[in-house]
């Protein structure tokens, strides 16, 4: 994918850059695929705001994407890439050989009338999903399951890949796209290929409204609220934050502070994404 430059007729246009969509080859989404969108605005079952700046936007549809990929032994012909608003990532129709429909993620070099497949009998190349024991060390994968059969969780946005280091046993060695390295069952099924989409991160939004047709409202700074607003604010004029370290807008430590519970699988990270 390339990105294509505006000529500056107003100051928002000035700089903004966007996706020449050549990758896509249909326009409208397959209609037995889609199901409604409801937006939430940042809200949870209770109506209580969990997540700030979210609200509005453009109106979407979800689009049913196989993270599973179960259907094993059976060949499938890559119909059409398509766009999916609810993700960085383009995606791809299969048509399988017995008459079903299906998304998944279009890997890099990923093009219409190509065959794939999932399974212990599939080929090593990019969109067909495998078992990690029977890739070979160093193969870039992404899609990856954390649990047999649960679906692929790990690496799914644009661009990203993770790289299969090593095999021990019944467990794989997995680098992540933030640097952590992590064990994972070597039964559980990824995809090979790197996510296509891969200029998306170098898209610049150029204008405020852009933002807006995404959903995502202003954030204003904690310096320009007011003391009952925020740890930061009051003072007169511009004032320094007055405290030891930058705080959320609930008191808590904003920069290295470790958020993170104890879960269960802990223990299977080997080393923490970062330096």
């Amino acid at each position: 994918m390339t990105l294509k430059t505006y000529n500056p007729t107003s100051p928002g246009r000035r700089g903004m850059t966007g996706s020449t969509f050549e990758e896509l080859t249909k326009s409208k989404p397959e209609k037995s695929l889609l199901k409604p969108h409801k937006k939430r605005a940042g809200r949870n079952n209770q109506g209580r705001i969990t997540v700030r700046h979210r609200g509005g936007g453009a109106k979407r549809r979800l689009r049913i994407i196989d993270f599973k990929r179960d259907k094993l032994g059976v060949p499938g012909r890559v119909a059409a890439i398509e766009y999916d608003p609810n993700r960085s990532a383009n995606i791809a129709l299969i048509f399988y050989a017995d008459g079903d429909k299906r998304y998944i993620l279009s890997p890099l070099g990923l093009k219409v009338d190509d065959t794939i497949k999932a399974g212990e009998d599939a080929e090593l190349k990019p969109g067909n999903a495998l078992p990690l024991k029977l890739m070979p060390s160093g193969t870039l994968i992404h899609g990856i399951e954390l649990q047999p059969g649960r679906g692929g969780q790990l690496v799914r946005s644009a661009g990203v890949s993770a790289q299969l280091m090593a095999k021990e046993g019944e467990q794989a060695l997995i680098r992540l796209p933030s640097g952590e390295m992590r064990r994972i069952r070597s039964n559980c099924l990824a995809t090979i290929g790197q996510v296509g989409n891969a200029d998306h991160q170098n898209i610049k939004l150029g204008k405020a409204g852009r933002k807006r047709w995404l959903g995502r409202r202003p954030q204003v700074r904690g310096s320009a609220m007011t003391p009952r607003d925020h740890p930061h604010g009051g003072g007169e004029g511009r004032s320094p934050i007055g405290m030891p370290g930058p705080k959320t807008p609930w008191g808590k430590p904003a920069l290295g502070y470790k958020t993170r519970k104890p879960k269960p699988s802990d223990k299977m990270i080997i080393k923490r994404r970062g330096k």
